[in-house]
């Protein structure tokens, strides 16, 4: 199913996104992690197609959206919050599913407690919980906060395939795919990751984003948490603990894989699919 390119204003800033599956009534909104964009979830997006319309963001800063001039302010998961809702409200979107990696399970799980209450449904996180691991965080700033530059496109994604060798597999294909979906040019002619640097100033700023236990024990809706196998930033314990406080969510471990799992073959396909479906 082909999919669609949009742009729209969403709490004063433009927001792009892909729509799949025009035309179903059920939605469902994916959303991406930390440095990456919405064509993450081109592979998963075209599976749930069939059956629900799917919506792909790109976080503002990320992608094709725009960059904030309020870094310090405005890349938190408050801001994305406001803008998630201002989209699907200028979308005519009442009640939903969400899908989302990383940060972008983050934002569902604070709106699945907060301004999308009573319209998320049901809510599957990708590597990630109400809690997260400092040594993961710190990992993560490290490449992300200064992203490299390349001479050529086929540099960064031999790049790509080093840093995120944790997604777990990917064919060759996807690979480039990620690449060609991730890469800005410089004014030097050379290619870097499509992010705003100043995004990882979340961190700084906004310190107590990604501790969430408050929101979790509030929860009243299904929740789904894949986790990979080998993931630093989802701890085995807290799995654990998800498992029994709160929205008592189904934890499955993702076999071959760190952070995050790339929602891009048909075992992690059929798992998501199943539990939206509610079986």
């Amino acid at each position: 199913m082909t999919p669609t390119s949009h742009y729209l204003s969403c709490a004063g800033r433009e927001l792009h996104f892909m729509e799949w599956g025009h035309g179903h009534g059920e939605v469902v909104v994916a959303w991406h992690g930390l440095a990456r964009t919405g064509r993450d979830m081109d592979a998963i997006a075209a599976h749930l197609a069939q059956r629900w319309r799917v919506i792909c963001p790109d976080t503002t800063g990320r992608g094709l959206s725009a960059w904030s001039p309020l870094p310090a302010q405005e890349y938190c998961l408050a801001f994305y919050e406001r803008q998630a809702v201002a989209l699907l409200d200028q979308l005519g979107i009442g009640q939903l599913h969400w899908l989302g990696t990383s940060m972008g399970g983050a934002i569902g799980l604070r709106a699945a407690d907060g301004l999308l209450r009573g319209r998320i449904r049901r809510l599957v996180l990708n590597d990630i919980g109400p809690e997260i691991a400092d040594a993961a965080v710190a990992r993560i700033r490290a490449y992300a906060g200064q992203p490299p530059a390349f001479a050529t496109v086929s540099e960064l994604e031999a790049y790509f395939r080093s840093v995120y060798a944790p997604y777990g597999w990917l064919s060759d294909d996807q690979w480039r795919l990620l690449a060609e979906t991730s890469v800005r040019r410089l004014p030097d002619g050379r290619v870097t990751p499509h992010y705003d640097p100043a995004m990882v100033q979340q961190f700084e700023h906004h310190p107590g984003d990604y501790r969430q236990w408050e929101a979790w024990d509030r929860l009243d809706l299904p929740v789904l948490c894949l986790r990979g196998e080998h993931s630093d930033l989802l701890l085995p314990e807290t799995a654990d603990a998800m498992r029994v406080r709160g929205p008592r969510a189904v934890v499955v471990d993702i076999p071959g894989c760190g952070h995050a799992p790339a929602l891009n073959t048909p075992a992690q396909f059929a798992l998501v699919e199943r539990f939206l479906a509610g079986a």
